[in-house]
């Protein structure tokens, strides 16, 4: 069996804080899909995780506690994504209104066909959230000019969340730069691995159609290898890749 990594990011911002993109898996995941129809999520993609892999665990290993997480962004609302946003209440999230709208408009049974567990969301979810769609707008340019718009989620400029549609409803990726110079655009689903952005392989038609919307993926890939291709020196990096994946 091949595994693949669900990878989440720090981010830490001089004045702003620590923030995370995504949450990867927890034992909420676990909890959420006990039982059918839920059960069936796991038993399609089955997810392993050690008793102190979830992110949680990872950052209070390394003296971060969950307090101390200022905001989660979440690319997108799939389980896999976002099956530790329990672990941090006190966090803001930010995330895509239109994810939030497609998954209040599916039934129980349609949300999990599209990877949506409406259980890994906390109570006071639309307390805590902000909408990434009500950020101001950045009008993108030079290599990025085909995405169009960035949304700027500190209100200086240091993160854009981009559009990045196909993969899921809401589906945005986060584009910044590093400490050491190096401009990194984290793509989420956007493409399945660093080789697949390459050679331009998506997954199969009939996964892309069951999440989301294959012709959109199709022209977001398209997008991003033209990206990659105008500006070598950007690290594209897409969630699920082993090359990513820290030692």
């Amino acid at each position: 069996m091949t595994c693949f990594p669900a990878l989440t990011f720090l981010l830490r911002h001089p004045t702003f804080g620590a923030m995370l993109f995504d949450t990867g898996y927890s034992q909420h995941f676990f909890d959420a899909t006990h039982r059918l129809p839920e059960r069936l999520y796991r038993a399609i993609t089955p997810p392993r995780l050690g008793e102190k892999e979830s992110l949680h665990n990872q950052l209070d290993r390394d003296g971060i506690a969950s307090h101390h997480i200022a905001a989660v962004m979440l690319s997108h609302l799939h389980g896999d994504h976002m099956g530790g946003l329990h672990d941090f209440p006190h966090s803001t999230i930010l995330c895509s209104r239109e994810g939030w709208n497609d998954l209040r408009a599916h039934s129980r049974f349609g949300a999990l066909k599209r990877g949506l567990l409406p259980a890994l969301l906390p109570a006071d979810f639309e307390q805590r959230v902000q909408w990434i769609e009500d950020l101001s707008p950045v009008a993108l340019s030079d290599a990025f000019a085909e995405f169009q718009t960035g949304y700027d989620l500190l209100g200086d400029g240091s993160m854009l969340a981009i559009a990045l549609p196909g993969h899921a409803a809401g589906h945005y990726g986060l584009l910044f730069q590093a400490s050491n110079g190096e401009q990194v655009f984290l793509i989420a689903d956007a493409a399945w691995s660093s080789q697949a952005l390459l050679d331009g392989i998506p997954p199969p038609g009939i996964v892309t159609s069951w999440l989301g919307d294959t012709p959109s993926y199709l022209a977001t890939l398209a997008r991003l290898q033209r990206l990659r291709q105008s500006d070598p020196a950007l690290r594209i990096v897409p969630s699920h890749c082993e090359e990513h994946r820290p030692p």
